[in-house]
């Protein structure tokens, strides 16, 4: 494919087929995305992949976690402090996936959630089915692989750049293989299973997991959320002020 047609054909996969992945195709991603550019190519970043009885594990872990912290929400607030500082189960990720998002970002994340549900079948009032498809994320929507990326914290936000960049080549090169992905902010939320599974520096900050494999056919994989236009990325240029003109002239 040329690389617009990869491009395209990239998109957030939320249903994945059984179908296994060949470790010579992973292998040639991972190949692919280390072509990416890093600030001075420090390459800040690690990843680490689970799959078989290590990502079987996780998905159990990961889904009773989700669904403890799901019942603690409606609970009063002397059980979620007790079951924060004592019963484990509770966010331990290096980040805080779950933000208050600014109004103008806010609209555009409501019109795609709205666009993913109704392509799903699931009301806006349905709130068990919606937690029924977020708790869909920490079984890696049935994937056979999972990838967890790591970046160096002593590069601040350059090392999250650095690796958003080789995210994005890794997905890219995913799809030149046939292959969908979904990265997933959501499952940078517990550090500690992966810690269980993997040796994980630590100078490394989890920043996101992906989900890896091949698309099922299912309606939720044609959905496709409005991009900005190239307008409305652009900015203006500063209007002249009084000096500025007199000095043109």
């Amino acid at each position: 494919m040329d690389f617009n047609e990869v491009n395209r054909r990239r998109r957030s996969i939320r249903a994945f087929s059984g179908r296994p992945v060949a470790p010579a195709a992973l292998r040639r991603i991972l190949a692919a995305a280390l072509e990416s550019p890093s600030w001075s190519n420090t390459q800040p970043y690690r990843v680490a992949v689970a799959e078989g009885e290590v990502l079987e594990q996780l998905r159990g872990e990961l889904q009773k976690k989700f669904w403890h912290v799901n019942v603690l929400q409606r609970a009063p607030w002397w059980r979620r402090l007790y079951a924060w500082l004592f019963d484990g189960e509770m966010p331990d990720g290096d980040f805080r996936p779950l933000l208050k998002y600014p109004a103008e970002l806010q609209r555009r994340r409501s019109q795609t959630g709205l666009g993913l549900y109704r392509a799903l079948g699931i009301a806006r009032s349905d709130y068990e089915a919606r937690d029924r498809q977020m708790a869909r994320n920490f079984c890696f929507f049935d994937a056979p692989l999972a990838l967890f990326v790591f970046a160096h914290r002593g590069l601040g936000v350059y090392s999250a750049l650095d690796a958003g960049i080789f995210l994005q080549t890794l997905m890219l090169a995913a799809a030149d293989e046939g292959l969908g992905s979904c990265a997933q902010g959501a499952l940078a939320m517990w550090r500690s299973p992966l810690e269980k599974h993997f040796t994980v520096p630590a100078d490394y900050q989890l920043l996101c997991g992906l989900s890896l494999g091949y698309a099922a056919e299912q309606a939720v994989n044609q959905y496709r959320p409005q991009r900005c236009s190239v307008e409305e990325i652009l900015l203006q240029p500063a209007a002249e002020t009084p000096l500025q003109a007199a000095d043109i002239s």
